[in-house]
């Protein structure tokens, strides 16, 4: 399978939306633009191990996501067991990113180090709060938390598999 056909995860589904078979999706980007685009999604079951493709009926916003119509699914039976599992686009459905910005999937295992040199670890999660992202590094049974800003993250090379930060003061002390 080819970089442009790689699966990356946007969402999860958490529930179901009234009787008719809508999905409430949580979005893990929050950007409804490159799912309203997509004609067809994949949902990786919560277990992992199946993928199954469906046609994109309906999107629109809703609280942190948005509600999903799938073709061919008109009552809340048939999704149902849809619930829990997690919501893929192949990566060539996707826009690029802009300068700058990157997905959190091409994020997720690079080896962190300070400008000085100082190994911190891989960057083992990501989460959002609200104001920016965080990244959550990990090396044995340390763990730092930090902050996706300008100001911290000094460079990424996907292509090295390393992520730079200036750490801001007190930041790893703990």
């Amino acid at each position: 399978m080819g970089k442009t056909d790689e699966l990356i995860t946007v969402g999860k589904i958490t529930g179901t939306h009234g009787i008719k078979g809508q999905l409430k999706v949580y979005s893990y980007s929050g950007n409804l633009e490159s799912l309203g685009a997509a004609r067809v999604i994949t949902l990786k079951s919560p277990d992992g191990a199946t993928l199954r493709e469906f046609g994109v009926k309906s999107i629109k916003p809703h609280s942190a996501g948005f509600i999903l119509g799938l073709k061919d699914f008109d009552s809340i039976d048939q999704a149902l067991p849809l619930v829990g599992s997690e919501l893929c686009l192949r990566r060539s459905q996707l826009p690029e990113p802009e300068d700058d910005e990157y997905y959190w999937c091409d994020l997720l295992g690079l080896r962190v180090v300070t400008v000085d040199g100082v190994e911190l670890g891989t960057l083992a999660d990501i989460f959002e709060t609200g104001s920016n992202d965080v990244y959550v590094v990990r090396k044995d049974k340390q763990e730092y938390l930090i902050p996706a800003v300008a100001s911290v993250i000094s460079s990424v090379d996907l292509a090295g598999g390393t992520m730079v930060i200036t750490p801001l003061d007190g930041l790893l002390d703990l």
